[in-house]
């Protein structure tokens, strides 16, 4: 199996190293990942000037491909650019949980979208910040949950989250959940002002949301879609025409 590799943290963060020490243990790795830390970056991709992509090395001595924009460019660069040919794409490991709405700003997921967009399945993997520890110990058996279930039969696009601190060692798949992250806006002087992130998570102890879910310790998987359409919208509009 040949495997794109991605991030968003950039490609020297420790997130990265994780996944592809275990990347290498399923198929033949490559990486294209963003020069410097490019979360919250969303799908945005550059379309007015040229960007550097360059080889460098990574952690073990192999190659790998440094690519000064987002985490979305790194895979249309590596498919579109490179014209290279891919059968899974996985994004991360993110330092950060991608959950609830906050999914809409993160390039992780963002760069799973753009596999997805491309006809290439993909996996967005994060974490919580504090630690990779839980995830190099969980990555086989969540690729073994997978794998068994045959999601990515399924569906284009998972989203994974894994805790720090794991209630047993169940997996859920679960839905999207609602606002998990917002933000106060302090002025520091000469008309700058600072975002400074705050929970505003309401824990309904729903564990079919990936926020309450992973928040209470559970090792999340969300099969996501890149059509947007609203589907409760569209089919009553066109109930009554």
């Amino acid at each position: 199996m040949r495997i794109l590799l991605t991030n968003d943290d950039g490609i020297h963060a420790e997130g990265m190293q994780v996944l592809m020490n275990w990347a290498k243990t399923i198929g033949e790795v490559t990486v294209f990942a963003p020069k410097v830390e490019q979360s919250a970056k969303s799908h945005a991709v550059e379309i007015h000037k040229a960007f550097e992509v360059k080889k460098v090395s990574l952690f073990d001595g192999s190659e790998g491909y440094s690519v000064d924009s987002t985490p979305a460019d790194c895979v249309r660069y590596a498919i579109l650019g490179m014209r290279k040919n891919f059968d899974l794409v996985i994004s991360g490991v993110n330092r950060g949980l991608n959950i609830g709405r906050d999914i809409m700003y993160s390039g992780t997921v963002a760069a799973a979208f753009e596999a997805a967009n491309l006809g290439i399945r993909a996996l967005a993997v994060s974490t919580e910040p504090k630690s990779f520890d839980t995830t190099r110990a969980q990555l086989d058996c969540v690729w073994a949950f997978i794998q068994s279930h045959r999601l990515l039969e399924k569906t284009g696009i998972l989203n994974i989250n894994i805790p720090h601190e794991l209630t047993g060692d169940s997996i859920r798949i679960t839905r999207q959940g609602g606002p998990y992250y917002s933000d106060d806006f302090h002025a520091i002087g000469n008309d700058m002002y600072l975002p400074v992130g705050l929970s505003i998570h309401d824990d309904q102890r729903d564990f079919t949301l990936d926020t309450d879910a992973t928040l209470n310790g559970y090792i999340t998987i969300t099969p996501l879609t890149i059509d947007r359409t609203d589907f409760a919208a569209y089919n009553a509009i066109q109930s009554k025409e």
